[in-house]
């Protein structure tokens, strides 16, 4: 179970990591509850379904909320995972830029510059998004399992399509 704000308390500038079911929506704790995030227009807690709609948003605003708004009936952790990657920057310095950006309509991509590459540019100055890379892994392991397949077949069919062939043209 993740952890709520009476197991563990986040500390501002702490990255949440919220579970909307296929996907993880992700925000900057700031202090006295309230956390900011870039939200694309159809990014409402419980949106379900409709959150997929995202990835053809090209504008989301920055937005400042508390926590168990955005949050919604969602489980959520901290995850500051990436602190063993990369040094957090200052807390200060954290929570005022994400702060001087509520209401900043920014472009949106969901392979670019999603609600997590926002999140971790705010923490460690690196806009990454980790979903976005294991779903790449992902098609990309697809990709090759269909490349090899593909490849298997034709090299099946190279050697014993053309046998059937050759044995019509001997008789």
């Amino acid at each position: 179970m993740a952890p709520t704000l009476y197991d563990e308390k986040p500390q501002p500038g702490d990255l949440i990591e919220i579970f909307r079911g296929s996907y993880q929506h992700w925000a900057v704790y700031v202090g006295d509850g309230f956390v900011v995030h870039l939200a694309p227009p159809s990014e409402v807690p419980g949106a379900g379904v409709n959150s997929m709609m995202s990835v053809l948003a090209e504008k989301a605003i920055v937005k400042k909320e508390e926590l168990w708004d955005v949050v919604g009936t969602n489980q959520w952790k901290i995850n500051n995972a990436l602190d063993n990657e990369y040094e957090p920057r200052p807390v200060h310095l954290i929570v005022r830029e994400a702060c001087a950006l509520v209401n900043a309509n920014l472009p949106y991509c969901v392979f670019r510059g999603n609600c997590e590459h926002f999140a971790n540019e705010l923490r460690y100055g690196k806009a990454e998004s980790r979903q976005v890379r294991k779903a790449g892994e992902v098609v990309m392991v697809a990709g090759v399992a269909a490349a090899v397949g593909l490849g298997v077949f034709a090299l099946v069919g190279a050697l014993f399509g053309g046998s059937k062939k050759e044995n019509k043209n001997t008789e």
